[in-house]
C-alpha cells in the first residue's frame, strides 16, 4: 500500500512545466509498430505504462533506447526477427492498441482475456473486436487469452461507431493504415491525444482527413517511414495544477501550448469565481478570497458540471472540479455521463469533513463551502481520483494521508515533486 503524506494549508504559487499527456504517448508508441524506419520521440514521461511498452518491444526483438533524464526515446522496429510472437503485456488497457501493428507484422496477437485499467466500472473490449473484424482479423479464445489472426492486406471499410470511444477509434485508424484502399470512422472520438495520435500518424506520412472532427477517412496501404516527433503538455495535468491553485487560495501559472482546448474548461473554473488568463504560452489562475458556486440566471437550477466525450468537459478532470465543488460555498451537481463507477469515492471526502449526496452512479451533489479537517483516506484505483484527493489535502491546515495513492504514477511521474515545489509538503510513504 503506497501512502502520501500532506501537510496543507498553504497558498501554492509558482509556475510548472507539465509532462506530456500518457493518453496521447501510449497510442503513439503502438503505433509506431507500423513502420520499419527509425523512430524519436521527445517530452516522453517516465510512467509505468511507457515502461511496459518499452520492455515489451524489447523482447519482441525492436531496438529501443530510452534516455530517461532527456525525455526521449528512439526505436526501429527493422530488427523485430520473422516469426516472432508477441503475448501483450498485462495490467495495461492500452495493450489492445498494439494489436493493428502486431497483426500487420506477424499476422497474430494474444491478449490477456480481462484488460485492466483504472477502476472506473465495465470498459468492454467488444467494439475493438468489431474494428478487428471489419478489417478481416479473425478472432477467438485459447485458454485464457483472446486470440487475433489475420492473412495478408486486407481493405478498408467504414464504422459508425455507437458510443465515441478514444481507444476504438485510434485502434480504427491505426488499422486502416494497414488495410488498402479508404476507410472511414462516423462517431469518431476527437479529443487532444487523439489529435495528437493522427499529428504523429502525418508526420510518418499517413493520408487523414477530419483529424478533430466526429469523421475521419483513411488513406490505408501506404508504407510510412519515420518521425520525430515532441509531445506537446498534457492538458488534464495543466488543468489540475490551475485547480490546485483555486482551491488553496494560491497563484499558480503553467506551461501550456494550446490554450485553444480551454475555453471549455475556463468556463468551468469560473462556475467557482476562480478565472483562467492564458498569455505568452502559459495559463495562469490566481485564486479569488473565496471560491463560491456562480448562481444560473436560472435561478431554481442547480449548477452542473457535465462529463462526456470530447469537446465536453472529460470524465478524467471531473474529478478535479469536484474538489473545487467541496470547497466552494453553494451547491454543485457533478454528472459523469461516461462512467458508472467514477463517483463511487466520494465517500471518502465525508472523512474529510465535506457533505456530499450520490443521486446515483452517475451524479453527485456537493454542498461546499463547509470547514474541513486533515483525515486518512483511501483512493479507488483512478489516476483523477487520487489527485483531487490530495488537492482537498493541500487545502487543509495539518498532516493528512491518502492511501492507496500511486495511480498518480501512471500519468504524471514529476507530479509530487512539482506540487511539493510550489510550496506543500508532500511525501511519498508505505
Amino acid at each position: 500500500m503506497t501512502a502520501l503524506y500532506v501537510r496543507g494549508g498553504q497558498p501554492l504559487k509558482g509556475k510548472i512545466d507539465p509532462s506530456a499527456n500518457k493518453n496521447a504517448v501510449l497510442p503513439v508508441l503502438c503505433a509506431t509498430l507500423l513502420s520499419d524506419a527509425p523512430i524519436t520521440l521527445r517530452n516522453v514521461p517516465e510512467i509505468t505504462d511507457v515502461t511496459r511498452i518499452h520492455d515489451f518491444f524489447g523482447a519482441l526483438g525492436s531496438t529501443v533506447n530510452w534516455d530517461k533524464a532527456a525525455k526521449v526515446l528512439t526505436i526501429d522496429h527493422s530488427t523485430i526477427p520473422a516469426g516472432a510472437k508477441a503475448t501483450l503485456p498485462q495490467a495495461m488497457r492500452a495493450s489492445i492498441m498494439m494489436i493493428p501493428g502486431l497483426l500487420a507484422r506477424l499476422g497474430e496477437a494474444r491478449l490477456e482475456n480481462e484488460v485492466k485499467g483504472c477502476t472506473l466500472g465495465a470498459r468492454e473490449i467488444d467494439p475493438h473486436v468489431a474494428v478487428f473484424k471489419a478489417f478481416g482479423a479473425e478472432v477467438s479464445t485459447e485458454g485464457k487469452d483472446i486470440v487475433f489472426r489475420t492473412r495478408g492486406k486486407t481493405k478498408g471499410t467504414r464504422m459508425w461507431l455507437e458510443y465515441a470511444s478514444v481507444t476504438t477509434t485510434e485502434n480504427f485508424i491505426i488499422s486502416a493504415l494497414t488495410a488498402n484502399g479508404t476507410s472511414q470512422i462516423v462517431n469518431a472520438a476527437c479529443e487532444p491525444h487523439v489529435q495528437e495520435m493522427c499529428a504523429f500518424l502525418e508526420l510518418m506520412g499517413a493520408r487523414l482527413k477530419g483529424k478533430g472532427t466526429s469523421m475521419v477517412s483513411i488513406e490505408g496501404g501506404a508504407e510510412l517511414g519515420g518521425a520525430d516527433y515532441t509531445f506537446v503538455e498534457d492538458f488534464h495535468e495543466i488543468a489540475t495544477f490551475l485547480a490546485l491553485a483555486a482551491v488553496t487560495g494560491g497563484d499558480i501559472s503553467v506551461r501550456n501550448s494550446q490554450p485553444e482546448n480551454f475555453m471549455l474548461i475556463d468556463q468551468t473554473f469560473a462556475k467557482f469565481g476562480a478565472h483562467v488568463e492564458h498569455k505568452d504560452g502559459w495559463s495562469r489562475l490566481i485564486a479569488p478570497e473565496q471560491l463560491e458556486v456562480q448562481q444560473n440566471f436560472t435561478s431554481h437550477l442547480i449548477t452542473k458540471v457535465e462529463a462526456a466525450p470530447w469537446p465536453y468537459i472529460p470524465a478524467d478532470l471531473l474529478p478535479i472540479f469536484i474538489a473545487l465543488g467541496v470547497k466552494a460555498k453553494g451547491q454543485t451537481m457533478f454528472w459523469n455521463k461516461v462512467y458508472e463507477g467514477g463517483l463511487t469515492w466520494h465517500t471518502e471526502l465525508s472523512l474529510f469533513g465535506a457533505h456530499t449526496l450520490l443521486c446515483d452512479p452517475h451524479r453527485l451533489i456537493t454542498f461546499g463551502g463547509d470547514r474541513l479537517v486533515p483525515a486518512t483516506v483511501t483512493s479507488p484505483y483512478i489516476i483523477r481520483v487520487a489527485i483531487a484527493m490530495l488537492m482537498v489535502a493541500a487545502s487543509i491546515d495539518g498532516e493528512s494521508t491518502i492511501l492507496d495513492a500511486d495511480p498518480i504514477r501512471r500519468a504524471h511521474p514529476n507530479f509530487v515533486p512539482n506540487i511539493d515545489s510550489l510550496g506543500v509538503n508532500v511525501e511519498w510513504g508505505d
